[in-house]
């Protein structure tokens, strides 16, 4: 498989209120291949969601460098790295960040305007996605109308609408039940088959790895294997 993403010597530093440092990430060596489900595993404060911004282009390093497709996007300036974002990748968050006034449909539809989908598309682009994740009945309810594992469903497919290279999600099923995350992390992985999605997420739970194509466990800001 072909790397997407590839990180050399990467480490990040933070400088908190008395001045200390804190040391989140170091020496960070990681590779990413196209088409696969990459795993981050850490128990809390271990570096994962440092590390899944600086690949996501949400954070810089403070020292080595993030190469995307081949293009160290460290060196790239905020308005490129916005660009980089918004077209070529997605994000789902522990807290799902829908609009709470929207329907699923809406949500996903807004999504497909922010990346300047083409609009003749967005209506039948809508509802594969949302077909895909299993909410083609669902798609006229808002968010507060679904259940938890429901409303990160829709998160998903607003995250695959606008067909990205490449999904973040950080610790996407944290606020999920044993079983919902589990029909959340397979449906991750029928998206890396069906849509060749690649997928990068971090998790602390052990029994969601066995699904992974690749984990990287972090403890303490490194890769310890």
């Amino acid at each position: 498989m072909e790397t997407i993403i590839a990180t050399h010597g990467l480490s990040r530093d933070f400088q908190i209120g008395d001045g200390s440092v804190v040391h989140a990430l170091h020496d960070i060596n990681i590779t990413v291949n196209e088409g696969g489900l990459t795993i981050l595993k850490g128990r809390s404060g271990s570096g994962k969601t440092t590390l899944i911004n600086l690949l996501g282009a949400l954070d810089r390093p403070t020292e080595g460098e993030v190469f995307f497709d081949g293009t160290d996007i460290t060196k790239l300036s905020d308005g490129k790295r916005d660009e980089l974002r918004r077209y070529k990748m997605a994000f789902v968050f522990q807290s799902v960040a829908l609009m709470s006034s929207m329907t699923a449909y809406e949500n996903v539809d807004f999504g497909l305007r922010l990346s300047k989908f083409p609009f003749a598309q967005r209506d039948e682009r809508v509802k594969k996605c949302l077909e895909e994740v299993g909410l083609a009945k669902r798609m006229n309810h808002r968010p507060g109308e679904l259940s938890g594992g429901e409303q990160q469903r829709v998160a998903i497919a607003r995250a695959l609408a606008h067909e990205p290279r490449i999904i973040f999600a950080d610790e996407p099923t944290a606020e999920l039940d044993t079983a919902t995350s589990h029909h959340i992390v397979e449906l991750f992985k029928r998206l890396v088959i069906s849509e060749k999605m690649t997928i990068v997420m971090t998790t602390h739970d052990p029994s969601l790895l066995e699904i992974a194509d690749r984990v990287y466990t972090l403890e303490d800001g490194e890769i310890i294997d």
